[in-house]
């Protein structure tokens, strides 16, 4: 303990640090990234643990077709440091090596990547691409994040009172803490009761697409299981296995992302016999890193906040009209959506409610036209 401070480990799947180190896809990783950040800024004893993505999420173009296609780099970091550590995964029937790296260049505590381009390593292309691959694929990922990250940290000397799993893509540390107890001769159902002490957990989605859930099968072939049982396996995740009813079940405390999400979350995992409260923790960001420095000073000096936003708002819609040739109007609500606009990111929720959007609509109509005609 640190001034009785619990000593964390963060663990996600991708972190959004710096566009220079292209491991995160979306808002789950900016969260994770903020997150490191604010922990560093408050000198609080948190590392995080992550996956060192050699192929980023995906690169997007756009063709002579206007059609999008998708493009995949492999990048080399100089901003790492190799902490000499290398830990092993069973993953099917293969000993899969992961190098473990340091990362504090982005004012951030440290973040421990794990890394299978090892030479004659059965797993080298594992850690390639960002949800990439089929299903068996990503619970090997999720396999090398949490089996693997725990062990990493044991191999690092890190010592732990909590692990924090940001969505459900960790939960099979969950599982590899269950063994080790095990291992030493605890019994199932107590191992699960020590292991929940220390694990929180916070859920994402909110929509069945969402959330992974695997066969049983399949997590066997794959040596999901971590010597575990079906049974065992299955109190945590049930039959078929969700991952984030195995979060939930796993964890002393869940946490949903805002007030709104909170009850919805509570709805969804209510079901859940032995699973965890959901609370409500509406997130921030980091100041250091989102916020334009007019801002910051029109709110230190009790200045206009809008002007400072409006001034920015004309800034970006002068550089998208210079680059593109399309222009917008700064008075007009504009969303914009790039990669991943999947079904369960919800795009259409602005016009759920047809008629709140249509007396809107017609009460902007009626003041465009007050101030076209001076009335």
């Amino acid at each position: 303990m640190d001034n009785g401070t619990p000593r964390v480990a963060y663990f996600c799947m991708e972190f959004g640090l710096h566009e220079k180190l292209h491991i995160y896809a979306g808002g789950l990783g900016i969260l994770a990234g903020d997150i490191l950040k604010a922990a560093a800024d408050e000198h609080r004893p948190m590392v995080g643990i992550g996956i060192l993505w050699r192929q980023d999420y995906t690169e997007q173009f756009i063709d002579e077709y206007d059609r999008p296609y998708d493009s995949y780099h492999e990048y080399r970091y100089d901003s790492l440091d190799d902490t000499g550590v290398v830990v092993t995964i069973p993953i099917e029937d293969l000993q899969v090596r992961a190098r473990v790296w340091k990362c504090i260049a982005f004012g951030n505590v440290p973040l421990y990547l794990l890394d299978t381009y090892l030479p004659d390593n059965a797993g080298w292309n594992l850690t390639a691409q960002l949800y990439g691959g089929f299903e068996e694929e990503r619970v090997a990922q999720e396999m090398i994040l949490g089996i693997g990250g725990v062990r990493a940290l044991q191999a690092l000397g890190i010592s732990v009172d909590i692990y924090h799993f940001n969505d459900s893509h960790a939960v099979f540390a969950g599982v590899e803490l269950i063994r080790q107890q095990m291992a030493n001769g605890v019994p199932f159902l107590d191992a699960l009761w020590s292991v929940k002490q220390h694990i929180v957990f916070t859920t994402h989605t909110p929509v069945s697409a969402g959330n992974e859930v695997h066969s049983h099968r399949m997590l066997q072939y794959i040596n999901a299981y971590d010597g575990l049982t079906h049974d065992q396996i299955a109190t945590l995740g049930g039959d078929p296995f969700s991952m984030t009813a195995a979060g939930i079940r796993l964890s002393k405390k869940a946490n949903a992302v805002s007030q709104l999400h909170g009850h919805t979350a509570r709805e969804m995992w209510k079901g859940i016999p032995g699973g965890s409260d959901i609370l409500s923790i509406t997130n921030g960001v980091h100041n250091g890193t989102w916020q334009d420095d007019s801002i910051r000073q029109a709110h230190a000096s009790g200045g206009d906040l809008w002007a400072a936003h409006m001034a920015l708002k004309r800034t970006v819609i002068e550089s998208i009209e210079q680059s593109n040739g399309v222009s917008f109007d700064e008075k007009v609500l504009t969303i914009g959506f790039a990669r991943r606009a999947t079904p369960y990111k919800r795009s259409d929720l602005i016009f759920s409610n047809r008629q709140i959007m249509v007396a809107r609509g017609l009460q902007a109509r009626r003041q465009r036209l007050a101030v076209r005609w001076r009335i």
